[in-house]
């Protein structure tokens, strides 16, 4: 089981939740991270991949780009993240296969893990992180189906000479920051496209690459 190490907000549209145990991957730890999208999950699983909307709220990241399309649910892509934790953590680089999957109920679930790619080799600019199996679960939130429950799971090796405990420390509060940076993306969407009203699905959007 995964044990609570961080809690933010109150009330279940406001509370995000941080949960870890040791990973049985690499020396760290496995997340699971819960919170509230005030979205529904097709168009949350749309906008939390499309790379022309990841980079304008997710401020993580400086780069979120697709690099290879193997089929419309299945893509490699290379993301370069911002540094974090005031700067102890530099920037990393990573080479992802995510594979997006549709379940009964309207659940979505979008996969990722690390790979080696020839075309994106590893590059002195950046250290290449390495994410194990990963994973967002997207699905209607029984309280307000206009809302969605966002879970995720990450299991991230910043590796180079970065102390795991540094890792431990910061982790939870940056993977809140994704959550509440969502929301706010979410909300200067639906207000730049005119009261929510925006277009494709996920299956749409990687046919046009």
């Amino acid at each position: 089981m995964c044990e609570p190490v961080y809690k933010a907000g109150t009330g279940y549209e406001k509370k995000v939740t941080v949960s870890s145990k040791v990973s049985k991957k690499f020396h760290g730890n496995l997340y699971r991270v819960e919170g509230v999208i005030p979205e529904s999950t097709c168009k949350l699983s749309d906008f939390l991949y499309k790379p022309e909307n990841r980079v304008t709220w997710d401020k993580a990241l400086k780069v979120y780009n697709m690099v290879h399309k193997i089929d419309s649910d299945t893509f490699i892509c290379h993301t370069i993240t911002q540094s974090f934790a005031m700067g102890s953590i530099s920037p990393r680089d990573f080479i992802d296969l995510v594979y997006f999957k549709r379940y009964e109920g309207n659940i979505n679930v979008i996969s990722s893990k690390s790979v080696d790619f020839p075309a994106y080799p590893p590059s002195s600019n950046y250290i290449r992180g390495y994410n194990h199996a990963c994973g967002y679960v997207c699905s209607p939130l029984q309280e307000n189906l206009a809302h969605s429950k966002l879970v995720m799971f990450v299991q991230t090796d910043m590796r180079g000479k970065l102390s795991p405990s540094i890792t431990e420390v910061t982790m939870p509060s940056h993977l809140i920051s994704f959550i509440l940076n969502a929301k706010d993306g979410i909300k200067t969407h639906k207000v730049a496209s005119g009261h929510g009203r925006h277009q494709g699905g996920h299956s749409s959007f990687l046919k046009k690459q």
